[in-house]
């Protein structure tokens, strides 16, 4: 976890930033300059269009800055003496974003040099304090992240306590360009995002799909061997669904538009109504519709209501790899990792409060299973507490302190680091979250195991109890893999394409060395084939270089290469990129054994 005066270095680069580029382009307008996980960003209102010529020029200007060692300055003002200050110097963005600051919350400035700045800080001492940095690229922002509004120019960089740890990082940023799942899901067809299909719509291709049924496959294993039940529900429900759960219309910004019902819109149209009259029924409730599903747990919860449940039936657990849609802004999409249709993982437990201990001890334990299978044993927890002054939160406090300390209790049992943040539980209940570190460092935020009393109250969900009394049921949702098409996304990064053989698209590739010896080929491909290992066969006419070369570029972890001799005693010689210990001439019939060891056992590769 990075240290507070890391984020200090990066707040104060971003003002360093900042005032490199007024110091350059006088003109520019300033909107906010944070600093983020990996580094920090400051966005720019300005005709000229920053280039990568510019970015150095700007570098080296931040680097005078730095050198100069400028104390930072922190000043606290009124809201009229900064008001006057920004309209001075004709920061417009600055007066919007002071307008947000609330009626007595403390207004501070901070001044580096001829540079000042509406901040709340922190920052380093002086600028000399700011330690090595970098500036890695420009992009286009929409102000407050809004589309509707004016697009800025946001240029961003990183900067760490010394050059070492930044040529650290800057080794693991070339790493994972040729690790970037869009230029490898291209390169390998494993997926398409096609403007004819929609902006954010996954099109998953043959060779993705392979690998997207091998994990379904494999958590659904683990899933029979804790009594999970598996249900399919639509893509699309009535509103009136959505609004029990809350989901609609309080989400409605991140949810695509509701469609009204045949009968209610061909009425509206005849009697004349606006478009926007017509959605204005429809979120009031005065007319019917329907939506596309943002969540698969109202669905679930029809489900569990679809009969009488008593204790005795209890936990009932029900699981889906289950499609959701989500209206993410334009700007913010991103190959699989960010998208507007997804798969997801999901479950829910319906439990009994005496049953939350174990039930949440089997969903980490199933993500564990999943982490280590994967190669994926560096992870971290966080778990979401509220905040215990607050009114946010539904639930008793009595159910809201069993659960927080059944989730402490379950994250020490795992044996690896958790931190508790306070304030970042949902408001219906608090929550697991699991930050994995893949191969080359990089953290994702993947997994959510969460407790819920809200729904359960809002659909008024019972089971009969053994005093023959109705007790309402705690809800736990469960989603491992999170997203499917952002696990795959994050899996070919990790594996740098090199899948374990039991994921990969294809698993052998077949290298005759002349045509005479296709006959061999294919009778090899029968056996492999039948024994259900994906294999093709390389029938070019190209040397034997140019056929080992492409299976490389394609990723295929194992060559099965027959020569005459091959062919004549019944063996192959074998070439691996992905475990070496395979390699060798061995009989077909072992070869074919110690593949199909690596597929059962889901090894992972040993290069």
């Amino acid at each position: 976890m990075e240290s507070v005066d890391l984020t200090k270095i990066r707040h104060s680069a971003a003002h360093a930033l900042a005032a490199a580029v007024l110091r350059l382009f006088p003109d520019t307008k300033l909107d906010i300059g944070p600093a983020t996980q990996t580094g920090f960003y400051y966005d720019f209102d300005s005709n000229h269009k920053f280039s990568q010529e510019d970015l150095e020029r700007i570098e080296r200007e931040m680097r005078s800055i730095i050198a100069d060692g400028q104390k930072f300055v922190r000043t606290v003002v009124s809201r009229y003496e900064a008001m006057a200050l920004m309209r001075s110097k004709n920061q417009e963005y600055k007066l919007e974003r002071l307008a947000d600051i609330q009626e007595g919350e403390e207004i501070s400035l901070y001044a580096n040099g001829e540079f000042i700045d509406l901040c709340r800080g922190p920052h380093v001492d002086s600028t000399d304090k700011i330690g090595a940095i970098k500036l890695l690229g420009v992009a286009g922002a929409y102000y407050r992240g809004d589309e509707k509004n004016k697009q800025l120019q946001r240029i961003f960089g990183t900067a760490f306590e010394t050059k070492n740890d930044l040529d650290g990082y800057l080794s693991m940023l070339e790493e994972a360009k040729k690790r970037d799942h869009r230029k490898l899901g291209k390169e390998l067809k494993l997926f398409s995002i096609d403007d004819a299909v929609g902006a954010g719509m996954v099109l998953w291709l043959p060779r993705g799909a392979i690998v997207r049924k091998e994990l379904q496959n494999f958590i659904l294993e683990e899933l029979e061997k804790q009594g999970y039940q598996q249900v399919f529900t639509p893509h699309i429900a009535k509103l009136g669904l959505f609004r029990t759960s809350g989901h609609f219309p309080y989400y409605k910004e991140s949810q695509f538009a509701p469609l009204p019902d045949k009968i209610s819109l061909e009425k509206s149209v005849g009697d004349g109504q606006s478009s926007k009259g017509l959605f204005d029924a429809l979120e009031s409730g005065e007319e019917d519709g329907f939506l596309l599903k943002p969540m698969n747990c109202p669905a679930h919860v029809r489900i569990y209501m679809s009969e009488p449940r008593s204790y005795r039936e209890l936990p009932v657990k029900i699981a889906e790899f289950g499609t959701v849609y989500r209206w993410e802004q334009s700007g913010e999409l991103t190959g699989m990792t960010r998208v507007r249709s997804f798969t997801q993982d999901d479950a829910h437990i319906f439990c009994t409060r005496e049953q939350l201990r174990s039930e949440i001890d089997g969903c980490l334990h199933l993500v564990k299973v999943i982490f280590r299978t994967l190669g994926m044993e560096k992870f971290r927890v966080r778990i979401g507490l509220r905040c215990k002054n607050s009114d946010k939160y539904i639930g008793n406090d009595e159910s809201w302190t069993t659960a927080e300390d059944v989730l402490r209790s379950a994250a020490r049992g795992l044996g690896v680091p958790f931190e508790e943040n306070e304030g970042e539980a949902a408001f219906y209940g608090p929550k697991i979250d699991f930050v994995v570190a893949d191969v080359i460092g990089r953290e994702w935020q993947l997994g959510t195991v969460q407790v819920d009393y809200n729904l359960p109250e809002r659909f008024d969900i019972s089971y009969v109890g053994s005093d023959n009394c109705n007790h309402r049921p705690i809800m736990i949702h469960r989603a491992p893999f999170g997203s499917l098409e952002r696990f795959v996304g994050l899996l070919i990064e990790h594996f740098g394409g090199d899948f374990p053989t039991w994921l990969a698209p294809e698993q052998v590739r077949i290298i005759a060395l002349n045509d005479n010896l296709l006959p061999s080929a294919y009778a090899a491909k029968d056996m492999l084939v039948g024994r259900h290992i994906r294999t093709s066969i390389d029938s070019h006419s190209d040397k034997l270089n140019a056929k080992i070369r492409r299976a490389e570029v394609e990723r295929v972890p194992h060559m099965f290469i027959i020569g005459q001799r091959e062919a004549n005693e019944g063996t192959v010689s074998v070439r691996s990129r992905i475990d070496k210990s395979f390699e060798g001439t061995l009989k077909l019939e072992d070869a074919i054994a110690r593949l199909e060891k690596s597929i059962a056992t889901r090894e992972l590769p040993n290069p």
